[in-house]
């Protein structure tokens, strides 16, 4: 088994007045030649936008654009006509495939607080596609819930790739292992809040790490956890 930590800490930082950003990997103009992504994943963007602020319309091509939404509410508009409001709970994917042109405002009085990832696709070129489901707080203790994967027709949001994004909260001196789907795959785990333990790293709020060369990871909550995995491709 491989391991690789990301403190909180040795995150890229962009303060932009209206947005307040940390990046895991390499993004804009934070560039670091050792945090280029992990496996097909490549970008967990952890973002705050300011009140009546936002992104003006802008393109993305052949990337599967995953946000998570964790307080406040975003205002989407595309050139695929969608035209939808995301509020805290919900999830959104979009597939860019040959093109697409979108917006994503904070038209709210609080803070927007959201996760934004990007995971390279299986298919190229193929038609961009928009989707959003309310998953809402976590339900159970000490379990995975999927929120994305590359099987249509689940109760997760569907992606052009064969990758996983799972959430979980961990009670205080619980254990849940997370089992791959994939040998070929690897996890990187970010915890949201709280203080986890995987192997022999203690990882606090907004520290990560990435596994590979396994098929099973063991998740020890050292403190109440909130977690997400994301299970992608390493080659």
């Amino acid at each position: 088994m491989h391991t690789i930590i990301h403190r909180a800490g040795e995150r890229g930082i962009a303060e932009h007045g209206w947005l307040h950003t940390r990046f895991s990997f390499s993004f804009a103009d934070w560039y670091e030649p050792t945090r280029m992504g992990f496996g097909a994943l490549r970008v967990i963007n952890d973002d705050i936008i300011d009140p009546h602020s936002g992104f003006g319309k802008h393109p993305h091509a052949n990337m599967e654009i995953i946000t998570i939404v964790m307080q406040g509410e975003i205002s989407h508009e595309d050139s695929m006509g969608n035209k939808y409001k995301v509020p805290a709970g919900d999830i959104q994917v979009m597939s860019a495939g040959t093109g697409v042109v979108h917006a994503e405002f904070n038209k709210g009085d609080e803070r927007l607080a959201l996760f934004q990832i990007w995971i390279l696709p299986k298919k190229h070129n193929i038609e961009p596609r928009y989707d959003q489901k309310s998953f809402g707080d976590i339900k159970t203790n000490n379990e995975f819930q999927l929120l994305v994967s590359n099987e249509e027709n689940s109760d997760a949001l569907y992606i052009n790739q064969d990758a996983y994004i799972s959430r979980a909260r961990i009670e205080k001196g619980k254990a849940i292992d997370y089992i791959l789907k994939n040998k070929n795959h690897g996890v990187y785990i970010l915890v949201v809040d709280g203080e986890i333990k995987v192997s022999d790293a203690e990882l606090q709020t907004r520290d990560a790490i990435g596994v590979w060369g396994t098929d099973k990871v063991a998740i020890v909550g050292l403190k109440e956890s909130n977690i997400l995995v994301f299970e992608v491709p390493m080659r």
